[in-house]
């Protein structure tokens, strides 16, 4: 009989967006005439811009004719967008090459499938709260994850320690969940750690188009020394409004060696084995995000989420209540109130409001007390939901 991964019992029973997702069916069964307004899960509500939807009939039409159908595309990515992405990070300063970009089909996907580079005896350091994912796909790989607090007390932006080390350390800026951001210095102290001690950051920089104060680095590589330590997971989901057309691209610099192996190198092994590229459809929609026209496109969408951040922010600040997050990232990561549990914070809001966010403990033991607000939502939907909160929180 075949043994199965024993590590998947290891997992925790529900995913976290399962468990709300039961939460609130439940609720509309029970309350049919009641509206929710949805601020938990961060899926765009915003279409995708104009410039991309062009770029996505064209290279549809280009399939319809002889000369310029495309079958199989390179596994590691198209030439035309792994050169557009190097010129990307070449506006801020940061020198890559076309070969170090990976075209992927989101982050989410990378995230996961990166771990192949990696021995299963290799440890992980996560900081918590984290994005459940980094977690749950080390425990199927059954590889010991070593778990970094984080709070309030330090901006939910913890120092590297020499009491607490791995051979992987994921680091997310802007974070999900808390909205947080490292700034330079602490984000080089990471950089120098990784590279004193041997580790490997997977850098998750899903959100740094958000990233209004130019004082703060978008990219990992903007730090000296992070080519001999460092991966990049970049997507184009919250960018551009790609969650559901899907697209994302890695870096991986060809100076990141460990044991005399070439990161780079065994990825583009591992790509040219396990993948046929990503749609040449996709791959011509997504380089028109960096063109001009494109990169206008998606700031107006992204102004409209911030907008949205700032109504929740000056709610927030009307109530009194601590958060973190929101000027630079799409999440607004907030304490609550009165020392109430978050999935009781949740249920609360959803019995009283109708208003749906994510509980803090779903993202790591340290999360418990806090919760998280997607920006993400309607200027309608989020404006009415601060205004209940104001109304229902201004009580207590």
């Amino acid at each position: 009989m075949i043994t199965p991964n024993m590590h998947y019992a290891d997992l925790k029973d529900s995913y976290l967006f399962f468990h709300i997702a039961q939460k609130t069916k439940a609720y509309l069964e029970a309350n049919p005439e009641k509206r929710l307004y949805r601020m938990g899960i961060g899926d765009v509500s915003l279409p995708l811009p104009d410039a991309v939807i062009q770029a996505l009939h064209e290279a549809v039409n280009d399939q319809a004719i002889k000369e310029s159908f495309h079958g199989y595309m390179p596994e590691c990515g198209a030439p035309f967008l792994r050169k557009t992405i190097a010129n990307y990070y070449a506006l801020r300063g940061v020198e890559i090459s076309a070969d170090e970009v990976f075209v992927s089909s989101g982050a989410s996907d990378e995230l996961g499938d990166i771990l192949d580079l990696f021995d299963r005896g290799s440890s992980a350091l996560v900081i918590e709260p984290a994005y459940p994912a980094y977690v749950d796909a080390n425990v199927m790989a059954g590889r010991t994850i070593v778990h970094l607090a984080s709070g309030k007390e330090n901006g939910f932006l913890p120092e590297p320690s020499e009491e607490v080390k791995a051979d992987i350390l994921y680091i997310c800026s802007p974070n999900n969940p808390t909205g947080a951001v490292f700034n330079r210095k602490q984000l080089q102290a990471w950089v120098d750690f990784a590279n004193e001690n041997g580790s490997v950051i997977l850098f998750d920089a899903a959100y740094e188009a958000f990233i209004e104060d130019e004082t703060l680095p978008h990219s990992i590589f903007e730090l000296e020394g992070a080519k001999t330590c460092a991966i990049e997971i970049c997507s184009l989901s919250k960018t551009a409004g790609f969650t559901g057309t899907r697209l994302g691209y890695t870096v991986i610099p060809q100076q990141l060696v460990r044991n005399g192996m070439n990161l780079n190198a065994m990825w583009v092994r591992n790509r040219t084995t396990k993948t046929n590229g990503v749609s040449y459809i996709i791959q011509k929609g997504g380089a028109a995000v960096f063109t001009p026209e494109g990169q206008r496109q998606i700031r107006e969408n992204i102004g409209i989420y911030k907008s949205n951040a700032k109504v929740l922010m000056e709610a927030l600040d009307k109530l009194g209540i601590w958060y973190c997050g929101g000027k630079n990232a799409p999440y607004i990561w907030m304490k609550c109130p009165d020392g109430m549990g978050s999935w009781d914070f949740f249920d609360y809001l959803l019995k009283e409001i109708q208003v749906v966010g994510t509980p803090g403990e779903g993202f790591g033991a340290c999360g418990e007390g806090y919760f998280r607000f997607s920006t993400f939502g309607s200027p309608e939907d989020t404006k009415e939901a601060a205004r209940r909160l104001v109304e229902l929180l201004g009580k207590k």
